[in-house]
């Protein structure tokens, strides 16, 4: 049975739902009550990191993928003393640099323009280990996701992304457990950002999975969640 004292809250990143966490949920259940908010309506990561906080009572653990990671660092913002173990997974610190904040504005305007289908089927090969690019079963399951969220909820994630603020000011001041996982190739978020957040955060733990790119929760599913079972159990 779950822990009665343990709620483990997943946020999904770009393109995603709660779907991306199915093997976490199935497997964590044992050891926590697990929550899975979808983000698909807020405008900003304000908005987002309200909607989480409001849709879980007293404290929490929290893994953030990707985006979710930048809604995660803006709940210990608002709420730091309910974030009772953090972890970041293929996730940055770091705000949008300009030329970053322009491509996504760009991927906006084709995706408000009837393009979002094409600008799916242009980024899916990107996101995973360069090995996976054959596996129909992992590329599928990612295309079906990002159809389902749809153009207008990607346009609102984008923008959720757009709106962070930077967050290494925070990373010396976090005392909870924390771990940060990142894909050996990942080529959406450098491994090298996992490790900037893991060198700033007193005691955290910094997991590279060798033959993983930016979706480790679904391409290596049981290293993922093996790591995270071990984070909520132990200190």
């Amino acid at each position: 049975m779950p822990d009665a004292d343990t709620t483990l809250v997943l946020i999904h990143g770009l393109l995603d739902d709660s779907l991306m966490w199915e093997h976490q949920v199935r497997f964590l259940s044992p050891y926590a009550e697990v929550a899975t908010p979808d983000i698909l309506e807020q405008e900003s990561v304000g908005e987002a990191a309200d909607r989480v906080l409001a849709s879980v009572d007293g404290p929490f653990a929290v893994a953030g993928f990707s985006m979710g990671g930048y809604i995660a660092f803006e709940m210990l913002r608002r709420a730091p003393g309910r974030v009772a173990r953090l972890a970041l997974v293929n996730t940055s610190a770091r705000a949008d640099t300009p030329e970053k904040a322009a491509d996504r504005e760009r991927t906006i305007q084709i995706a408000s323009s009837g393009g979002y289908e094409r600008l799916v089927d242009e980024a899916l090969p990107g996101v995973a280990h360069p090995g996976r690019a054959g596996d129909g079963a992992l590329m599928g399951t990612l295309r079906t996701m990002a159809l389902r969220v749809g153009a207008k909820a990607y346009c609102r994630q984008q923008r959720i992304c757009m709106s962070r603020p930077d967050s290494r000011d925070l990373l010396a001041d976090i005392a909870c457990p924390t771990l940060a996982v990142t894909g050996r190739q990942d080529a959406i978020v450098a491994p090298d950002l996992s490790g900037e957040m893991a060198d700033a955060i007193p005691g955290a733990r910094l997991v590279t999975i060798d033959d993983c790119g930016h979706y480790a929760p679904m391409e290596r599913p049981w290293a993922t969640t093996a790591l995270l079972q071990q984070w909520l159990r132990y200190p």
